[in-house]
């Protein structure tokens, strides 16, 4: 059996990008979105969920430790933004800073709690939780944000990590620009044993991994059929993008622009629910987790 969710990411960024994600939710295939806490959008991504009728879209939390502010007053977390007002640049730098343990993880469970109440406050109880840039991959920023889950009750958190062959080979050799994040990709799956260990010592539910982080910012038609087709048996997670790309999106510092009309698109097209169908794939949202 094979059960896929479809969880958009950064719902709160602009206001473009939150009316993608409720399309491809409303006339597509998306089943699951994570709000910013501290994003510009944030009261019109709330007041855009909470006006949707019959839907099962799940609304988790897309904790942000990096490219952004914190919602904690930044002197309370200052190995958190370095003693200025904004969290670091750049997912390298962050990951630099969690190996040589310049983060204290106290302030991350601080920073998390904040984020997860912001949204609890505003009436949407997360049903999960995953992290800008896959932070929550290393276990000095996952085993803080899970006592913060916890705290928070929050039953379920994405599993960032891909199949050990998300892609035939031979695709790799038609899309070399994917080739450097999927090296580095291998790489970091020597972490996953530890990191499920870690989140089922916590009680929190996972799915058994994700799709579509080699492919961020370069996914098409081709890529999503075969990344479906190569699905294994299971609960897998696809992570996408939707949006707009216009003038609130020119605001943002973001790699993704027109790969985010672009997914709305094949969120939105028949021929992916179609393929899903063909494929026998069941969709879920976490709630169904």
């Amino acid at each position: 059996m094979r059960r896929l969710i479809i969880n958009a990411d950064d719902l709160g960024l602009t206001p473009g990008v939150n009316r993608a994600i409720l399309e491809s939710n409303q006339r597509g295939v998306v089943t699951s979105a994570t709000l910013m806490a501290n994003s510009a959008a944030f009261t019109d991504a709330v007041a855009c969920v909470q006006s949707l009728r019959g839907s099962k879209l799940s609304v988790g939390c897309h904790l942000v430790l990096v490219d952004g502010e914190p919602v904690t007053p930044a002197k309370k977390v200052p190995s958190l933004t370095k003693h200025s007002s904004e969290f670091r640049r750049g997912i390298g730098e962050l990951a630099l800073a969690a190996r040589t343990r310049k983060l204290d993880p106290a302030e991350i469970e601080t920073e998390a709690v904040a984020q997860f109440r912001k949204i609890g406050s505003s009436g949407l109880q997360p049903s999960h939780f995953d992290t800008h840039k896959h932070s929550h991959l290393f276990p000095e920023i996952l085993i803080p944000a899970l006592r913060a889950a916890q705290a928070c009750n929050i039953l379920a958190v994405r599993n960032p990590f891909e199949p050990a062959n998300p892609l035939p080979l031979s695709f790799l050799a038609r899309y070399r620009k994917l080739l450097k994040r999927y090296f580095q990709l291998r790489l970091l799956r020597t972490m996953r044993s530890n990191w499920l260990r870690r989140v089922r010592e916590a009680g929190l539910k996972t799915p058994d991994g994700s799709f579509g982080v080699i492919t961020t910012g370069d996914v098409d038609m081709t890529l999503i059929r075969a990344l479906l087709e190569n699905m294994p048996d299971g609960t897998w997670e696809l992570v996408c993008h939707p949006g707009y790309n216009d003038a609130d999106l020119d605001k943002v510092r973001t790699r993704l622009r027109t790969s985010r009309v672009h997914e709305l698109e094949l969120l939105t097209s028949p021929d992916v629910r179609q393929l899903i169908d063909s494929l026998g794939i069941q969709l879920i949202s976490y709630n169904e987790l």
